[in-house]
């Protein structure tokens, strides 16, 4: 399988969503009355909040931090297997909510040859081991408890699992891989990528 160069596009193509703001009658108030008890559906919320002014370019506003993270990103995977990359990065982004990154990623692992079957199980791996080696499970396991690491940390039996799977060097690959896509995920939240694009073309 072929490594996928993530993110790694120096000027991006910015995506831009156009607002269209519904029209307003002649005599309709400015403003609207909500009852605090009437639920609020939380996407409308939210796709209403984005849409008060578009997001910025993050690899044009911050040029350096974007090459430097390219580097980072690059430095990480060096060596590594690319299947295994790819499921760290896919599992990343589910716990993530990445839409973003889990398309561009899920994408790039069917272009490298990764099985459908597998693709599917990542989510549920636990529940489907048999479709990953050990390495991989791991890893897998490894990338959640970082992914996660409020909630209870990395527990002791997941860090010596991984550090059996894999030698110091090794380790240290897959421990700065998972910090790279967890930076890439939050970056592609927090600027409102949409999925089903990419602008590393």
């Amino acid at each position: 399988m072929t490594t996928h160069t993530a993110h790694t596009q120096a000027t991006p193509t910015v995506h831009t969503q156009a607002t269209h703001p519904a029209p307003t009658a002649p005599d309709a108030p400015a403003t609207r009355t909500i009852d605090p008890a009437t639920p609020v559906d939380p996407s409308v919320a939210i796709a209403a909040a984005g849409s008060a002014r578009t997001r910025l370019d993050f690899a044009r506003s911050a040029r350096k931090a974007f090459r430097a993270l390219v580097g980072f990103d690059a430095a990480a995977r060096e060596g590594l297997d690319p299947a295994l990359v790819e499921l760290i990065q896919i599992r990343a982004s589910h716990l993530n909510h990445c839409a973003y990154c889990l398309h561009m990623h899920t994408n790039d692992a069917r272009k490298a040859g990764e099985s459908e079957d597998r693709l599917h199980m990542v989510a549920v791996w636990r529940e489907a081991r048999h479709f990953f080696t050990e390495r991989e499970q791991a890893a897998l396991a490894l990338t959640e408890a970082v992914t996660l690491v409020a909630e209870r940390g990395v527990p002791d039996d997941v860090y010596a699992e991984a550090a059996a799977r894999f030698d110091d060097a090794e380790l240290a690959q897959v421990l700065a891989l998972i910090c790279t896509i967890n930076t890439w995920n939050r970056v592609a939240l927090a600027t409102a990528k949409v999925a089903g694009t990419d602008e590393r073309r």
